[in-house]
């Protein structure tokens, strides 16, 4: 019975406003949990309650819903935090939750086998921050490196994208519109150098790992604010270290909290890391990685695996091919679920529905 999921209360013999069955229940109690990426984690975590709850609400009053499809949900975070399992969290950048309640207990994984320093972090002037970052690019561009530019607003993503191609760069614009498929087609373009230059509003939600990028550009660094906070500025920042050339220019007309305490922390772990290099006998070098690789970063961020070619490149090119590889992905589909490969059958099933919804928007 379709959507009979709404009303589980029932079936399992709950009482109205206890939480449903979910999968932690099904952990032991000595089970360890480990949430990665922990500062965005559980302001998701409980976040998803109050968004379940506004949506059935709507529909209960409507009558489009039983008033016991609200117990059909997320957890609350009172809930989460009642769970008797211990739990390790995860981050570059923790929040001040995960510090309380770690009482103390912290390690730090500062060091990198590879040798490869946190990036200098310079401060520019904000007035001029356009032409400027224009030669900055150019000089990369010669280098045959790439270039993340982020922005404050989505207006000016796209004035600034406007203006460099108009310029003659090769520039292109990331936004949250974008499907999956097309980003990660656009982010392996920028690796393979189809394009030098990536901007975009908020970059490092796409956990972009690009060792060929040597410089990120934060515009507008001293407007405090959630996309350019302490923990925002250090998450952006990091994408230049995977290049031992790395580089981030800030554009700021004077240093807020926020830029002062990533100076700090950046500083600090310079330190650190230059110490480990000398004392080892290490020479950093830029991460060596196959294109094929960036698939990794994106699609387990989005739950979907990517279709690709032999080259490595997303597929289907054109509208007539889709069809075609909608059926195949789905008798794979059938063929993996009668196999009990429930995983990759899920996976399958993901990449059929971002299919169809592509189709049908270009139909």
């Amino acid at each position: 019975c379709q959507g009979i999921e709404n009303y589980s209360r029932h079936l399992t013999g709950r009482k109205p406003g206890e939480p449903p069955p979910t999968l932690m229940e099904y952990l032991p109690k000595d089970a360890l949990i480990i949430i990665d990426e922990s500062h965005a984690t559980l302001p998701q975590l409980a976040g998803m309650y109050r968004g379940d709850r506004s949506r059935k609400e709507t529909l209960v009053k409507y009558g489009f819903r039983l008033p016991s499809a609200l117990d059909n949900r997320p957890l609350r975070f009172e809930e989460y935090e009642a769970l008797p399992n211990q739990r390790i969290y995860i981050s570059a950048t923790p929040a001040q939750y995960e510090m309380a309640k770690a009482q103390g207990v912290r390690v730090e994984q500062i060091i990198r086998p590879t040798g490869l320093m946190d990036p200098e972090i310079e401060i520019k002037p904000a007035q001029h921050q356009v032409d400027d970052l224009l030669e900055e690019i150019r000089r990369r561009v010669q280098k045959e490196e790439r270039v993340l530019v982020t922005t404050l607003t989505k207006r000016m993503a796209e004035n600034l994208t406007d203006y460099y191609s108009g310029l003659g760069l090769r520039v292109r614009y990331l936004h949250s519109d974008i499907h999956t498929l097309e980003r990660v087609g656009i982010i392996r373009d920028l690796r393979l150098g189809e394009f030098d230059v990536l901007v975009g509003v908020n970059l490092l939600r796409e956990g972009l790992d690009i060792p060929e990028v040597s410089l990120v550009a934060i515009l507008d660094a001293d407007k405090e604010g959630f996309l350019r906070s302490e923990r925002s500025l250090i998450q952006t920042s990091g994408r230049a270290a995977r290049n031992v050339g790395g580089k981030v220019i800030m554009y700021a007309d004077k240093i807020t909290k926020s830029i002062q305490a990533c100076l700090d922390e950046t500083r600090r772990r310079r330190v650190i890391q230059q110490r480990y290099n000398e004392e080892n006998n290490i020479t950093p070098e830029t991460i060596k990685k196959s294109i094929s690789n960036i698939l990794g970063s994106i699609y387990e961020a989005d739950y979907m695996t990517v279709p690709t070619d032999a080259q490595g490149r997303a597929i289907p090119a054109k509208e007539e091919d889709l069809p075609a590889l909608i059926k195949k992905l789905t008798a794979d589909m059938k063929q993996a679920a009668k196999n009990l490969e429930f995983e990759k059958a899920a996976g399958l099933r993901d990449e059929i529905r971002e299919l169809n919804k592509i189709l049908l928007e270009m139909g």
